[in-house]
């Protein structure tokens, strides 16, 4: 089969070829992860971004990622007067018994916001996670992820960075890390309180047209959504993948008519 070939119902690549790729990363690109958490780095340290042995399958979000502007992936971007709270979130692609799948988990249904909410794993940076402008929100992303899900960030490979992005109800600047999952470890709920579930959904799932809808929510905001896994995947979760679902070319068309609605809780 060849590396580019696509399965003809879904749209995605189905393939476990490896390909070689350029190295993309910034002046303060490093040497590959260390063997300890957080990447094994030191504090502050730099983290590699790079397309090198990256699946055939992950290539067209590589691309998008290098040429994506922020407005094409959302109306809501940081503020110019530089406010709001620096975060990052992984997302964080393998291949499972599927093929190609994404990690996501599911926060507690104790919480005061957002309960049961599925997402991507990630949080606030911390201040050793180092400069908000080139090294800190990656830090922060695998160090979230391996926190939350207890994931080995050393079988993580960094491939690309999208546009920050921003969340007026939290005032939450977002930077999204693209992972590629080379070396798979046990992944769970680390913290119970806080998560509820940590579990993965294939690619070809989320291009589903069977598994697509417009979440609305009693305010009137509406945006995409996923029912994958027995959850719903809405907000700027859902928001990030239906872009890069649409950007890789992997998008099939689906009913946006087809509404779920959301309560005030959400």
């Amino acid at each position: 089969m060849a590396d580019d070939r696509r399965c003809e119902t879904t749209g995605v690549p189905m393939t476990h070829t490896h390909t070689h790729g350029t190295t993309h990363a910034g002046n303060d690109a490093a040497e590959g992860p260390g063997p300890s958490g957080g990447g094994g780095r030191a504090p502050g340290a730099a983290v590699p971004v790079t397309t090198d042995g990256l699946p055939a399958w992950l290539d067209p979000v590589a691309r998008a990622a290098r040429s994506v502007r922020p407005q094409q992936l959302s109306r809501f971007l940081p503020p110019e007067s530089g406010a709001g709270r620096q975060s990052a979130v992984l997302i964080l692609f393998g291949e499972g018994k599927r093929g190609p799948e994404l990690l996501l988990m599911e926060r507690s249904g104790t919480l005061r916001s957002h309960a049961g909410q599925p997402s991507f794993p990630g949080g606030a940076l911390d201040p050793e996670d180092g400069d908000q402008a080139t090294t800190g929100p990656l830090r922060a992303a695998l160090r979230e992820a391996e926190e939350e899900t207890g994931l080995d960030p050393r079988g993580v490979q960094v491939f690309g960075v999208l546009p920050r992005l921003y969340i007026p109800v939290s005032s939450f600047v977002v930077t999204p890390v693209l992972g590629w999952w080379r070396a798979p470890s046990p992944v769970g709920a680390v913290d119970p309180a806080e998560t509820a579930r940590v579990f993965t959904v294939p690619v070809a799932d989320l291009t589903d047209p069977a598994n697509r809808a417009t979440a609305v929510h009693p305010s009137g905001h509406s945006g995409p959504a996923f029912l994958v896994e027995s959850a719903l995947v809405w907000g700027f979760t859902a928001g990030v993948i239906d872009r890069i679902v649409h950007y890789a070319g992997w998008e099939r068309p689906w009913d946006r008519a087809r509404q779920v609605p959301l309560d005030w809780r959400a």
